[in-house]
Protein backbone atom coordinates (compact mmCIF):
# COMPACT_ATOMS: atom_id res chain seq x y z
CA UNK A 1 0.00 0.00 0.00
CA UNK A 2 1.40 3.69 -0.75
CA UNK A 3 -0.07 6.39 0.55
CA UNK A 4 2.61 9.02 -0.09
CA UNK A 5 4.88 10.73 -2.69
CA UNK A 6 6.06 12.94 -0.13
CA UNK A 7 7.63 13.10 3.63
CA UNK A 8 11.21 12.34 2.65
CA UNK A 9 13.37 13.79 4.37
CA UNK A 10 15.51 16.66 3.37
CA UNK A 11 19.01 17.15 5.05
CA UNK A 12 20.71 20.58 4.73
CA UNK A 13 24.01 19.23 3.66
CA UNK A 14 25.46 16.00 3.14
CA UNK A 15 27.53 15.76 6.71
CA UNK A 16 23.85 16.15 8.39
CA UNK A 17 23.04 12.48 6.94
CA UNK A 18 26.28 11.06 7.29
CA UNK A 19 26.47 12.34 11.12
CA UNK A 20 22.83 10.61 11.75
CA UNK A 21 24.43 7.44 10.57
CA UNK A 22 27.76 7.43 12.77
CA UNK A 23 25.34 7.66 15.46
CA UNK A 24 23.19 5.57 14.59
CA UNK A 25 20.00 7.23 14.03
CA UNK A 26 19.01 5.92 10.98
CA UNK A 27 16.31 3.72 12.37
CA UNK A 28 15.10 2.61 9.10
CA UNK A 29 15.08 2.55 4.94
CA UNK A 30 13.11 1.45 2.40
CA UNK A 31 14.90 -1.99 0.50
CA UNK A 32 14.22 -3.61 -2.16
CA UNK A 33 13.49 -7.48 -1.96
CA UNK A 34 16.74 -8.11 -2.42
CA UNK A 35 17.79 -6.38 1.23
CA UNK A 36 19.61 -4.07 -0.27
CA UNK A 37 18.95 0.10 0.39
CA UNK A 38 16.37 1.28 -2.49
CA UNK A 39 16.83 4.02 -4.09
CA UNK A 40 14.10 4.22 -6.59
CA UNK A 41 10.47 3.25 -6.84
CA UNK A 42 8.21 1.51 -5.78
CA UNK A 43 10.58 0.17 -3.24
CA UNK A 44 11.25 3.90 -2.06
CA UNK A 45 8.01 5.83 -2.94
CA UNK A 46 9.09 9.29 -2.68
CA UNK A 47 12.61 8.86 -3.74
CA UNK A 48 13.94 9.54 -0.34
CA UNK A 49 18.17 10.19 0.06
CA UNK A 50 19.46 6.70 0.83
CA UNK A 51 16.40 4.85 1.32
CA UNK A 52 16.34 6.91 4.80
CA UNK A 53 12.53 6.65 6.04
CA UNK A 54 13.09 6.83 9.88
CA UNK A 55 15.61 8.51 12.23
CA UNK A 56 15.60 8.23 15.69
CA UNK A 57 16.98 11.17 18.71
CA UNK A 58 20.48 10.38 19.84
CA UNK A 59 19.43 8.64 22.93
CA UNK A 60 16.79 6.58 20.39
CA UNK A 61 13.40 7.02 22.41
CA UNK A 62 11.93 9.07 19.79
CA UNK A 63 11.33 8.20 16.25
CA UNK A 64 9.75 9.81 13.35
CA UNK A 65 9.01 7.58 10.57
CA UNK A 66 7.33 8.22 7.08
CA UNK A 67 5.87 5.14 6.27
CA UNK A 68 2.57 4.24 7.84
CA UNK A 69 2.61 0.81 9.44
CA UNK A 70 -0.19 0.96 11.08
CA UNK A 71 -2.03 1.36 7.66
CA UNK A 72 -0.83 -2.29 6.62
CA UNK A 73 -1.01 -4.41 9.81
CA UNK A 74 -3.20 -6.72 8.18
CA UNK A 75 -2.62 -8.91 5.45
CA UNK A 76 -5.54 -8.28 3.77
CA UNK A 77 -5.18 -4.68 2.68
CA UNK A 78 -2.67 -5.94 0.07
CA UNK A 79 -3.13 -7.48 -3.47
CA UNK A 80 -1.42 -10.68 -2.49
CA UNK A 81 -1.29 -12.10 0.67
CA UNK A 82 -0.72 -16.20 1.22
CA UNK A 83 -3.28 -17.36 4.04
CA UNK A 84 0.01 -19.55 4.92
CA UNK A 85 1.10 -16.07 6.12
CA UNK A 86 -1.40 -15.40 8.84
CA UNK A 87 -3.81 -12.28 9.03
CA UNK A 88 -1.06 -10.07 9.95
CA UNK A 89 1.78 -8.52 8.24
CA UNK A 90 5.42 -8.09 9.47
CA UNK A 91 4.82 -4.10 10.44
CA UNK A 92 2.34 -5.84 12.71
CA UNK A 93 5.24 -6.76 15.21
CA UNK A 94 6.65 -3.35 15.41
CA UNK A 95 3.73 -2.59 18.00
CA UNK A 96 4.04 -5.83 19.64
CA UNK A 97 7.71 -4.63 20.59
CA UNK A 98 6.39 -1.39 21.52
CA UNK A 99 3.52 -2.53 23.66
CA UNK A 100 6.07 -5.12 25.29
CA UNK A 101 8.76 -2.60 26.03
CA UNK A 102 5.94 -0.33 27.94
CA UNK A 103 5.44 -2.92 30.68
Amino acid sequence: AIAHGEGRPEFKSAGDLAMLQANGQVAMRFITNAGAVASHYPANPNGAEQGVTSLCNADGRVTILMPHPERTIAGTVGSFWPKANGEKTPWFRMFENARHWTR
